[in-house]
């Protein structure tokens, strides 16, 4: 009976000094650099964001303002890369007339001067609309940027032709398959190098027939984030890596990140083995998704010299966190 126990004891130390040896991070090769900055929504306006829900209106309860750009905007785009930003994201509906405009919200009626759903109306008609129209911080009294937003609604194809060479995350708002195909062409007409510089995320339909036709552009969803991060705490201390988890964008809450095998340096390289891209986004605490890092608070429970991805709503703070 000693000796069995004696060698039950001994079996169970090897394998945890196996498991160990295959996932500390301190045996990984870590990798310099800064880390990768994601301006959602580029520079935008705050807003209060307590029992925020999906048809909230957001432009309704702004914050007091502290700048004047307005999301999804090419000047907000171009002022998130200015201010330090890698990649920058946005929102996109497709049009009547065969565009995709950027615009967060399902209908106009919230930010603009109209009214309907987004996705009925033309590029034309969507060109003519005050996009500050709605944003009020004091309950309707003023708005400040009424009549300073007409006709600052972008198409895609003119975010693509004023960021080259800029990565970008594109957010497709519904559950459409049918959307997911008519993206996944005009992205299929992009040069083979611009595709690489663009990731997808969105409604679980609409992305998995981006995944099933532009194989080359890395995507998630709410069901393949989950997968990804359920699947991993679970087998990846084998090393294995979830198919979820590949040719990716892997979305991590940062409290949820010391669960994952590896955090940082030995996650991170698999993930990058797998294609994938890793960005950290604030704490998650059940129901909608968690928001960003947007504090010197959250910054600070990073790893030290982490290099992966970060999602942020306050891009120009974190820039400067980065750099200290």
């Amino acid at each position: 009976m000693g000796k069995a126990l004696r060698f039950a004891t001994a079996t169970i130390l090897s394998v945890a000094v196996g498991i160990y040896l295959n996932n500390t991070s301190l045996l990984a090769p870590h990798r310099d650099g800064k880390p990768v900055l994601l301006a959602h929504r580029g520079i935008a306006q705050r807003f209060d964001e307590r029992d925020v829900k999906n048809d909230t209106c957001t432009a309704a309860r702004m914050l007091p303002p502290t700048h004047d750009y307005l999301e999804n905007t090419l000047r907000s785009m171009r002022a998130g890369f200015e201010a330090g930003a890698d990649i920058v994201e946005l929102d996109v509906h497709p049009t009547t007339d065969g565009e995709f405009v950027v615009f967060h919200d399902w209908t106009v009626d919230c930010r603009t001067d109209g009214q309907g759903v987004t996705r009925e109306q033309s590029m034309a008609k969507l060109k003519m609309l005050d996009i500050g129209y709605g944003y009020t911080a004091d309950g309707g009294k003023t708005f400040p940027f009424r009549g300073k937003g007409i006709g600052m609604m972008p198409t895609l194809s003119e975010v693509f032709a004023a960021f080259p060479d800029r990565q970008l995350l594109i957010n497709v708002k519904s559950r459409d398959a049918n959307e997911g195909e008519k993206l996944a062409a005009v992205l299929t007409a992009l040069p083979a190098e611009r595709r690489r510089m663009i990731m997808v995320y969105g409604g679980d339909e609409p992305i998995d027939a981006i995944r099933r036709l532009t194989p080359d552009v890395r995507t998630t969803s709410r069901a393949a984030i989950r997968s990804c991060l359920i699947r991993y705490i679970g087998y990846g201390w084998t090393g294995l890596v979830p198919a979820s988890c590949r040719n990716a964008m892997v979305l991590v809450p940062i409290n949820a990140a010391p669960w994952l095998w590896g955090w940082p340096d030995r996650f991170l390289n698999r993930m990058a083995d797998a294609n994938s891209a890793v960005f950290v986004l604030g704490p998650y605490s059940g129901g909608e998704f968690s928001t960003g890092i947007d504090t010197s608070e959250l910054f600070a429970r990073l790893p030290r010299g982490y290099s992966g991805g970060i999602w942020t709503n306050e891009i120009a703070a974190i820039a400067t966190e980065s750099k200290n």
